[in-house]
């Protein structure tokens, strides 16, 4: 088989990945053994095997213990909605979101306060080390785990106050907006800013991926005045769920 000028692994990783994108290789099949691709290709060992280690990592193909390597099902990514307008209710974000779509969504969280990093100081516009209200999120869809967040809340607005709890008292579950407005802090803008990177080893234990997987990262920060209030980091498996933005034009 004659190639181009690439790296032969990548050549090799090319060609097996084409074969699974038109069939070729269907879902729960078999991936060549090494031997094979060695006599296919005329590579080495070594180039059959990186060659395997870019499909892994690209997330193509998944090995099974005892038993070999195989093409990975691709699930059809489902839309996440996203936007900072929510009707009045007493909605969570992810709540309407969820009824919008007629989905069956449910979460669990956990709160704590703790000293701000100075990641988090920073996004906050507040000093490393004051405290925080620190609440850390699982959302599912019919049970599946889709999403993970954890927000910081400064304990300087929200403390001692029947808000404290995100997800508990009178507004427990209401979402930023709402929950602020309960104390007379007026939310007027959220920003958020949306990367990709490999999940974090407990990450995608939690969200059902496997090594190397990427998650798309929504940093959120809702700001009232110009006065950071709540800030996030959404979590969302990139190769399950894509993110629409729905933006006003006025």
């Amino acid at each position: 088989m004659t190639f181009g000028e690439q790296p032969a692994y990548l050549r090799v990783a090319s060609d097996l990945r084409e074969k699974i994108a038109n069939g070729s290789l269907p879902p729960h099949t078999r991936l060549p053994s090494q031997a094979r691709i060695r006599e296919e290709y005329g590579v080495s060992d070594t180039v059959a095997l990186e060659a395997r280690k870019v499909l892994m990592a690209e997330g193509l193909v998944e090995g099974r213990s005892g038993s070999g390597t195989y093409v990975r099902e691709r699930p059809v990514p489902r839309r996440i909605a996203r936007s900072g307008y929510r009707p009045a209710g007493g909605a969570s974000p992810f709540r309407q979101e969820h009824a919008d779509e007629g989905a069956r969504g449910t979460w669990e969280s956990t709160s704590e306060q703790e000293p701000a990093s100075a990641e988090v100081a920073a996004r906050l516009g507040i000093e490393p080390g004051e405290r925080v209200m620190r609440t850390r999120y699982v959302f599912r869809d019919g049970g599946e785990p889709m999403m993970l967040s954890t927000s910081w809340e400064p304990l300087a607005v929200t403390g001692r106050s029947p808000v404290m709890l995100p997800e508990e008292g009178p507004l427990g579950g209401c979402g930023v907006v709402e929950r602020m407005a309960a104390i007379d802090v007026v939310v007027d803008n959220v920003v958020e800013e949306v990367g990709a990177r490999p999940g974090l080893a407990e990450e995608l234990l939690t969200l059902g991926g496997v090594p190397g997987h990427v998650v798309m990262v929504i940093e959120r920060t809702y700001y009232a005045s110009g006065r950071a209030v709540e800030t996030a980091d959404v979590v969302v498996p990139a190769d399950r769920y894509k993110v629409a933005y729905h933006l006003p034009v006025r």
